[in-house]
């Protein structure tokens, strides 16, 4: 029997016998899905029926540096922290708020809390310019916005203009007329506010980078959060089915540490990491910068079991292990998630922890992070595949160009259905219907799939580069050059890179008369975009630009080019 055959089977086990996980057909916004019957409705709710799964262990639940939550404190904050949005600042049902800081704990606090309240949460990208920050806040009408003092500093321009009232966490909280912990511990209620939510009503919009080169939206719902959650949950007992354990599993097995090192303002680090520590009963590590030898250290004396990050995470924490000689042998799961793990590095990860499970992960902010997952023996022979749809809820199917299902094992356009996914993007409702049809979502990445269900991705469709996991729209750098005056024209790509992957490439035309060295237009570029987001390498073309048929750039072809000649700079 073939593994995917297997597997299906163990999902029908699985789902007739364990009520966590039985499923139902549900009409939501006119398109039946698939969905689980039992799960929590709500974030709020999620909170009270882990309880159970987080008390049994004594010890804490959010550890950040010498800064220690039990989950019962965890969750009395949380209900502080909504009763305080309600009451002082008028946050009700749909109310948009937005969070604009590094890895702090209270924005953990201040996702559920916002979400307690009925609000939505609007994740801004910590390494935004002021510009950036702008165009977010109007697009989501956010005007309540929680900040630390870097981000402060960017907000302050914007106050009067946009109307906005900044509340400063940790270290903003002396420079703002509103600070988080003042405001809290004004409140001390025990209980949830009264506000009514629905589990399809709308927990969060997170910004995912589009190829129109503006910030889109991502609009989540409770429902499509907590399905990836309980996806993901799935896995553990559908694992024990198909590799039934050699031994008995002992009732007090070590818990689940996770260590969450990526920005909280991305899918990666809210959705697989935070939200899923709550239903596994798991303790979280929060840094607020990555660090590998503080992450090793992490590790070590946490005894992390479950790191996902970024590829380059991965290879920094295999460098920093064999420097500092830590064995890191708590470690269980080593996951990559937001860029493809290069394959080389696969077998070498598992070479330097061989009592860990080496895996990889791709989902979508569109997606509330759920899709395809691979790990043990089977990636370690097939370092180039994505893996397998997480089960029960999603489908797949690959499409050509007319939209028409193409034979296994041929390429074709990855497109997904189920409760995971967004409902839309926010006051994009042409970009919506463009990647969505009839419950369907075009993901924009090309991909093929064999005849046992594993998926290869192959290439985007969109123009974007993934930087360490940060996705990167090529017109939105394009756009900025173009903001230069003797920049006539500009073309943007993905440059490989041994660490990151891949980072931005551009090539630009001059106008006539003019000059502009690689140097000058990357310190321009400062004042007009994220520094992530600024091309590392930029060579200068003589001619203008070549185009294709239909008179559009030629991207491709002019990468080919680029990257056969020397770069003119690379920034250090």
């Amino acid at each position: 029997m073939k593994t995917g055959e297997r597997i299906r089977e163990a999902v029908e086990t699985l789902i007739s016998t364990n009520p966590t996980f039985e499923i139902k057909t549900e009409t939501i916004r006119g398109v039946d899905y698939r969905v689980f019957k039992n799960v929590p409705e709500t974030l709020r709710d999620l909170l009270d029926v882990c309880r159970d799964a987080q008390n049994v262990h004594s010890d804490d639940y959010l550890v950040f540096r010498n800064e220690r939550w039990s989950y019962e404190d965890f969750c009395s904050e949380i209900k502080s922290t909504a009763w305080t949005l309600q009451q002082n600042f008028g946050v009700g049902k749909g109310t948009p708020v937005a969070l604009a800081m590094k890895n702090y704990p209270e924005m953990l606090m201040l996702i559920m809390g916002i979400a307690a309240a009925g609000g939505v949460v609007v994740f801004l990208n910590a390494w935004w310019t002021s510009q950036e920050l702008a165009y977010a806040l109007e697009d989501s009408n956010a005007k309540l916005v929680f900040t630390d003092s870097p981000r402060a500093e960017k907000l302050l321009p914007l106050t009067e203009a946009q109307g906005l009232t900044l509340v400063g966490v940790r270290d903003a909280e002396h420079i703002l007329e509103h600070s988080y912990s003042r405001l809290r511990a004004q409140d001390t209620n025990s209980d949830w506010p009264v506000v009514e939510i629905h589990t399809d009503d709308d927990f969060a919009v997170m910004y995912s980078s589009g190829t129109t080169g503006y910030p889109k939206g991502v609009i989540q719902t409770h429902r499509g959060a907590i399905s990836a959650v309980f996806s993901w949950l799935m896995q553990g007992p559908l694992a024990e089915i198909l590799m039934p354990p050699q031994e008995t599993i002992p009732e007090n097995r070590p818990r689940h540490v996770i260590l969450i090192a990526t920005p909280l303002f991305h899918v990666t680090a809210t959705h697989p990491n935070f939200l899923f520590s709550l239903p596994a009963g798991a303790k979280i590590c929060l840094m607020d910068k990555w660090d590998a030898e503080d992450a090793v250290r992490i590790i070590e004396e946490e005894r992390v079991t479950r790191f996902l990050g970024v590829p380059t995470q991965s290879a920094d924490l295999m460098e920093a292990a064999r420097g500092m000689r830590a064995s890191l042998n708590s470690l269980e799961f080593l996951t990559s998630g937001g860029a493809k793990r290069p394959p080389a590095q696969v077998n070498e990860l598992k070479n330097a922890f061989p009592h860990t499970q080496i895996a990889t992960g791709w989902g979508m902010t569109e997606t509330n992070a759920c899709g395809i997952g691979y790990f043990g023996d089977d990636y370690l022979n097939n370092p180039n595949a994505a893996g397998r749809l997480y089960p029960p809820l999603q489908e797949l199917m690959i499409l050509d160009d007319n939209g028409q299902q193409v034979p296994a094992g041929q390429v074709g356009e990855i497109t997904v259905k189920s409760a995971c996914n967004m409902r839309g993007y926010l006051n994009k409702p042409q970009a919506t219907a463009e990647v969505f049809q009839n419950g369907w979502l075009k993901t924009g990445d090309l991909g093929k799939v064999d005849s046992d269900g594993v998926i290869t991705i192959i290439d985007r469709k969109k123009n974007i580069v993934i930087r360490g996991g940060e996705n990167i729209a090529c017109m939105e750098v394009e756009a900025a050059l173009h903001c230069h005056p003797a920049v006539a024209e500009s073309c943007a790509f993905s440059v490989p890179h041994s660490r990151l992957g891949e980072v931005v490439g551009a090539a630009v035309h001059l106008r006539s008369g003019m000059s502009a060295t690689p140097s000058e237009l990357q310190t321009f570029l400062k004042d007009h975009i994220a520094h992530f987001k600024i091309p590392e390498h930029i060579w200068i073309y003589g001619a203008p630009l070549p185009r294709g048929a239909t008179d559009k750039l030629d991207r491709r072809g002019l990468r080919d080019i680029c990257l056969s000649l020397p770069p003119q700079k690379t920034k250090s």
